[in-house]
């Protein structure tokens, strides 16, 4: 089906790329989609969500999957492990694939094979095979991700922008969070098989709507008669060995492991030579040149930063929850819901305010205010109940609708048409490495401050102090209260496990300023910011 130009050409809104723009016909912001457009948008919306729910569903069920499979408890984090490299090597492809395949194929291509690999997943027979289905699970789902994106300021007018771009955003940044409550439920209701064959009804309606009602664009097949397999290699090699090395840096002792030295070497070797064949060749599988849009880059910087917050505070939370607190999945869920709750809240509040409010406006506040609720968790007590995480929670839920509204439009809504695609590819991959840095370092950073706090509460508690004696005394008498055969031992245990709970609290408490003051330091690149005009409809995030 052909495109017509309104689908085509998208006003440009950057005063940088306004003359490259300038020959470009503009579409009428009063265009109207037809049903058929909607319905295969909606399509597009339930195969993005499954995708990202599929990221971290499996993370409250492992111990489950494990003993399903007989794999020991080091082994079966790569259930996990082998779907995020799997998507991070294929998100920045996903744009020249959706142009080479056209967005139509490409997606029920992606969505298929996301199916398939759900239903292989349930049938796993051991550990290998487990692996294998989750790496090309990741490898379908990762592709679906960023299309999207590029479909928001492709297909839809300007007017329509803000609000589409909020229900995309409500999808990306809620489905993490639910997904380990989600998993948990079906796995304690059902059983972990029911994780994957969830899947398999709405993977096969969503390429039943693709198939039937989306038409965007139109296949580039000359683009498979020239592709660069050398710069395919370089990518999967770099971004794979990468996601490696942050996926099981902390738990190897990051460069104490032989393994993870090879693997940040072939990275930094793989980095350089992608960069290289990437800048140079002719015809390049993922085209650099957007970052060339101030915007874009400055887009990226803040999507990584967002990634950032937003995945380290979906591990961060559950970790607290059930190593402190000892809540199981359902009451952990009970919990982190209420960030997925305070998001829809602001989408009411965000949309309106993005047709008034400058974007760089918008996005200051958004930081601000996610700073400020990473900030306020950082006050937490052994003792500390749900609405001593309600109000941090509620803070940061909604300002993430005002930063993720503003930042795609920023990165996305100046770009040449042409450009979308590829670019969406990139500016997805970087919230994803963002959320992977943030979770490695913040893994490895938990278990240097427990130490550090615990030695100094450790030397607190002497044979010289008067309060250790009396506590340690008063614990031996309610052990002795047990019956056990020795009072003083257990007494000793238990003032162990209380003074390392405290350390962890002490830890996590580090870990939400640390996190809130790097939303707070990220104000400082408000000014490289360009002002996004609101001449012709303007877009998103005027």
């Amino acid at each position: 089906m052909a495109v017509s130009s309104a689908e085509k050409i998208r006003p440009a809104t950057d005063a940088g790329n306004a003359a490259e723009s300038a020959s470009q016909i503009l579409p009428t912001p009063e265009r109207e989609l037809g049903r058929a457009e909607w319905i295969g948008f909606t399509g597009m919306i339930f195969g993005v969500f499954m995708a990202v729910l599929d990221i971290q569903i499996v993370a409250s069920s492992l111990a489950q999957i494990q003993a399903g499979l007989s794999a020991t408890p080091d082994e079966i984090g790569w259930v996990q492990t082998a779907y995020l490299i799997a998507e991070v090597v294929i998100i920045p492809l996903s744009g020249w694939l959706g142009r080479a395949l056209s967005t139509r194929y490409m997606f029920v291509l992606a969505c298929g094979g996301f199916t398939v690999m759900s239903f292989c997943c349930a049938l796993a027979w051991d550990l290998p095979s487990m692996v294998v289905f989750r790496a090309l699970q990741g490898l379908f789902g990762g592709a679906m991700i960023p299309s999207i994106f590029a479909v928001i300021y492709t297909l839809f007018p300007p007017r329509l922008q803000p609000p589409i771009t909020i229900l995309v955003g409500l999808v990306v940044t809620v489905a993490p969070t639910a997904g380990p409550v989600l998993g948990g439920y079906l796995t304690e209701t059902a059983s972990w098989k029911a994780l994957f064959l969830i899947n398999l009804l709405p993977g096969f309606l969503v390429c039943l709507a693709i198939w039937r009602f989306l038409r965007i664009d139109d296949p580039e097949w000359d683009l498979l008669n020239r592709i660069d397999f050398r710069g395919i290699l370089y990518i999967v090699v770099f971004l794979g060995s990468l996601q490696f090395v942050l996926e099981e840096g902390a738990r190897k002792d990051w460069f104490e492991s032989g393994e993870i030295l090879f693997f940040a070497g072939l990275a930094a070797v793989g980095g350089i030579a992608m960069f290289h064949r990437e800048l140079t060749f002719a015809h390049p599988i993922v085209d650099l040149r957007a970052f060339r849009n101030r915007n874009f880059a400055i887009g990226c910087v803040f999507s990584f930063i967002l990634g950032i917050g937003l995945y380290t505070m979906v591990y961060l939370i559950p970790v607290y929850l059930a190593g402190v607190k000892g809540l199981n999945s359902l009451q952990i869920g009970e919990y982190v819901m209420v960030t997925g709750l305070f998001q829809f809240v602001s989408a009411f509040v965000a949309g309106p305010l993005s047709k008034m409010l400058d974007s760089r406006l918008m996005l200051a506040g958004g930081l601000a205010l996610y700073g400020t609720g990473a900030w306020m968790n950082g006050s937490l007590t052994a003792e500390a109940g749900y609405w001593e995480f309600f109000w941090p929670q509620a803070v940061e839920g909604f300002a993430l609708m005002f930063c993720f509204l503003a930042i795609s439009g920023l990165a996305l809504g100046t770009l040449p048409t042409d450009e979308v695609k590829n670019a969406s590819g990139l500016f997805n991959l970087t919230r994803n490495l963002g959320g992977a840095i943030g979770i490695a370092v913040s893994s490895s950073l938990q278990i240097r401050y427990v130490k550090a706090h615990y030695a100094a509460l450790r030397e607190s508690v002497t044979a010289g102090s008067g309060q250790a004696e009396a506590l340690i005394a008063g614990l031996q008498g309610q052990m002795a209260g047990f019956s056990l055969p020795d009072s003083e031992k257990a007494a000793f245990k238990h003032l162990y496990e209380w003074v390392m709970r405290e350390a962890e609290v002490m830890a996590a408490n580090d870990l939400f300023r640390l996190l809130g003051a790097i939303f707070f330091a990220s104000l400082l690149l408000m000014p490289l910011v360009k002002k996004v005009s609101t001449d012709s409809g303007a877009s998103v995030g005027h």
